[in-house]
C-alpha cells in the first residue's frame, strides 16, 4: 500500500509498502488506506516514533557490538528507521503547532 500523508502548508510525505505498514503499527493503527492524525494526536505520535527511534538504534548497536566480538561485520541497513520517519516527524511538528491534521488516502 502506499501512503501519502498530506497537509495544506506542507509537501506531501510518501510511504510505500512495508515501511508504511510498519509505521502505521508503530502508532498503534492498522494498515489503512484511508486516515487521519489529529493535531491533538501529534505530541503523542512523535514521542512513539522518536521512542521507536531510539530503540531501533540501541539494537543496530547492540548487534554491531556483537557481531564485533564474533570479528565479523554487520552489513549496514538498507535505511535506518530515522531516516524513513524524519519527514513525517517534521510534518507532525509543523501541523502541532499549526493546529492542522495529517491525511492521507482522502
Amino acid at each position: 500500500m502506499t501512503y501519502r500523508f498530506k497537509t495544506r502548508k506542507m509537501a506531501d510525505v510518501v510511504m510505500v509498502g512495508a515501511n508504511g505498514d510498519h509505521l502505521m503499527r508503530l502508532l498503534g493503527r492498522e494498515p489503512s488506506a484511508k486516515g487521519v492524525i489529529e493535531a491533538a494526536d501529534m505530541a503523542a505520535a512523535i514521542a512513539v516514533l522518536e521512542r521507536a527511534v531510539a530503540e531501533d538504534e540501541a539494537d543496530t548497536q547492540r548487534r554491531r557490538e556483537e557481531a564485533e566480538l564474533r570479528g565479523e561485520v554487520l552489513p549496514s541497513a538498507a535505511v535506518p528507521l530515522r531516516t524513513r520517519v524524519w519527514p513525517l516527524v517534521e510534518m507532525m511538528r509543523q501541523c502541532q503547532r499549526d493546529g492542522m491534521p495529517i491525511t492521507w488516502g482522502v
